[in-house]
């Protein structure tokens, strides 16, 4: 085991092609293990850690999936349902699975994990007019009951009213059709080009409140999750830091090379860091159920077998129901989360040291998402799919991202989709396991969010005014919204469309930060404009990572192809040469790779470049 120097090490882009290139027959003996990429030196064994990586994201959506179908069906009695609750989690594994590989094949091409998000939960809350209330069930020890607090900033119904099987079928039918209808708007939106021409003018005072919010809002439900065993919990997060950030420069040999004319060349690579969700995950498991400490929700507990096979199709419950409410719903529901999804395109470009995504990227990430949404709804998902904040914070933690990771979380969440039966498994994940994640990674994008602030002039009294402002009123609104007795403006759509979206956090950072950033005056520097990439570049370094995310936000060759016979008015989803010179500093070279450590002294060969770029 080794210890790389003691310099910041910062986040390495790691698959630009989505086909394999072949191994390098001779690799060059490693002086310093930090200075290049460990995925560049291993050949095939990358696959193998890609499996890890991708299992551990995995992990991170599965216990958003979780806490969210939770957090919904919480007041649900067990047995409530007219169908298996695993197959409820099967059908958004599916969704989510066919919505992660479009992105990142055809979208804004960013490894982004699709996952239920926040921004979908609230109104889907409203429209079913829940009192929070959870019932867990701890094996040995009798059953739990720990109270979720209504902390979703809702009025909701009593739990007497809540209950009856036909109630909640309709329920859950019309919060699908509120889903289907926000994909709808969301991938009109998106086929308009609106987010392309929206996101230019999101700079650090728009994207840094909205994090913080991000990462704020989820606080109650983390730490709500956490008291179901807060020693399980903290156990957890303790060696989630331990791995990640104590041990996160320790490197151990993975591999050697042994060409005839040279010795043999180790290869080491930080593993504690990049298994720093599964290592943890898998020993809390294990000792909760060694003691008997799993903490297991009834409400996703199913006495019946699930089956083993199955194939989603739209209409397998019912049609989603659509109503005006549903239509009112749908509508916050995309503007929240089109707000939130920008967020995360700008955060996964920032921490893989990209330029901001182009407009082309951005309108076909909504487009897809929506998309995406749409076929949730209509296999009776109670949830849409968006860009997951927190599988945005495990890339942190890893500090490495890759398509080719995304497309393997995609393909796993199609599997599960397709077995109902090992759905259920993950059903079983302990709730102070959830939290504990959730926990962790919704930290990563609140730090993210705080270090967005260096790029602007935080000295500067307008925008000390327009960050305190847009957190302060972005968390004060939707306590009002739980302090204030219910409006009634006399058109029950106009109310729940009001509700659903004064509780959206995140929506209200980016609007308040959007709309006072745009109005009151200053000077680009002040702004922080046009200072994306770090100060430490050189200039060949940030021509390098222009060519590289004009590389990454590019479309595959064959769909670049048809974007010469689309109609006209789609022309917005399609890059064009004048983004890549204009946009990104010049167009891409093929076979060009920029190396993103910006203390690397010597450069990777072309083979290794390659092999990089293939991962």
């Amino acid at each position: 085991m080794s210890r790389s120097p003691f310099h910041p090490v910062p986040l390495l882009a790691v698959g630009s092609q989505d086909a394999p290139a072949p191994v390098p027959p001779l690799l060059p003996p490693l002086q310093n293990p930090s200075s290049h990429s460990w995925a560049s030196r291993c050949g095939p064994s990358t696959w193998v850690l890609s499996c890890l990586l991708a299992l551990q994201h995995f992990l991170v959506l599965s216990s958003l999936l979780s806490a969210s179908h939770l957090l919904l069906l919480h007041s649900l009695p067990p047995g409530g349902l007219s169908y298996s609750p695993a197959q409820l989690l099967a059908s958004s594994f599916f969704s989510c699975g066919v919505s992660t590989v479009l992105q990142t094949w055809m979208g804004s091409r960013l490894p982004l994990v699709q996952a239920p998000s926040l921004e979908f939960l609230i109104p889907a809350l409203v429209l079913t007019n829940q009192k929070p209330s959870l019932t867990t069930k701890t094996p040995g020890n009798g059953e739990h009951r720990a109270k979720l607090s209504a902390s979703l900033s809702l009025h909701l119904c009593s739990l007497s009213s809540c209950h009856g099987l036909e109630l909640w079928n309709t329920s859950l039918r019309e919060v699908s059709g509120a889903v289907v209808v926000s994909g709808l708007l969301q991938g009109t939106i998106g086929l308009l080009g609106l987010p392309g021409r929206v996101f230019p003018y999101c700079g650090p005072l728009v994207l840094a409140p909205s994090l913080v919010v991000a990462g704020l809002s989820a606080h109650k439900e983390v730490a709500q999750f956490c008291s179901a065993h807060w020693g399980l919990a903290l156990l957890l997060i303790l060696l989630m830091v331990i791995c990640s950030q104590h041990l996160g420069s320790c490197r151990v040999p993975l591999c050697s090379w042994r060409p005839a004319s040279t010795s043999s060349t180790h290869i080491y690579i930080p593993v504690f860091r990049l298994l720093s969700v599964l290592t943890p995950v898998a020993c809390v498991w294990i000792i909760s159920a060694l003691l008997g400490l799993n903490v297991i929700p009834l409400q996703l507990s199913d006495p019946t077998e699930a089956p083993w096979f199955w194939l989603p199709h739209p209409g397998e419950w019912d049609w989603p129901l659509l109503t005006p409410r549903a239509l009112a719903a749908g509508i916050s529901m995309a503007l929240a989360a089109s707000t939130s999804s920008l967020g995360c395109y700008a955060l996964c470009g920032q921490l893989l040291h990209l330029s901001p995504p182009p407009p082309h990227a951005c309108s076909r990430g909504l487009s897809l998402e929506g998309l995406g949404s749409v076929l949730a709804g209509l296999l009776g998902s109670p949830l849409g799919t968006a860009s997951s904040f927190p599988n945005v914070g495990t890339v942190s933690l890893f500090q490495t991202g890759s398509r080719q990771v995304a497309h393997l979380v995609g393909l796993f969440c199609v599997g599960l989709g397709l077995s109902p039966r090992l759905a259920q498994l993950f059903i079983n994940i302990p709730l102070p396991v959830l939290g504990g994640v959730l926990g962790v990674t919704q930290a990563v994008v609140l730090s993210a969010g705080f270090s967005s602030f260096h790029l602007a002039d935080i000295d500067s009294g307008r925008n000390v005014f327009i960050v305190g402002f847009s957190i302060f009123m972005a968390l004060l609104l939707p306590r009002w919204l739980w302090e204030a007795p219910e409006f009634n403006t006399g058109w029950s759509p106009l109310d729940m469309f009001l509700r659903s979206l004064l509780a959206e956090p995140i929506f209200l950072a980016g609007l308040l930060g959007f709309l006072l950033e745009n109005t009151i005056s200053g000077t680009r520097i002040e702004r922080g404009l046009g200072q994306r990439l770090p100060t430490s570049f050189t200039a060949q370094e940030t021509q390098k990572s222009r060519e590289r995310a004009a590389q990454e936000y590019g479309l595959p060759l064959p769909i670049t192809n048809l974007c010469s016979h689309i109609p006209q008015p789609l022309h917005c989803l399609c890059p064009m040469p004048e983004d890549s010179e204009d946009e990104e500093g010049g167009p891409s070279k093929t076979g060009e790779m920029a190396d993103l450590l910006p203390n690397s002294e010597e450069s990777c060969p072309a083979a290794s470049r390659e092999a990089v770029r293939s991962q």
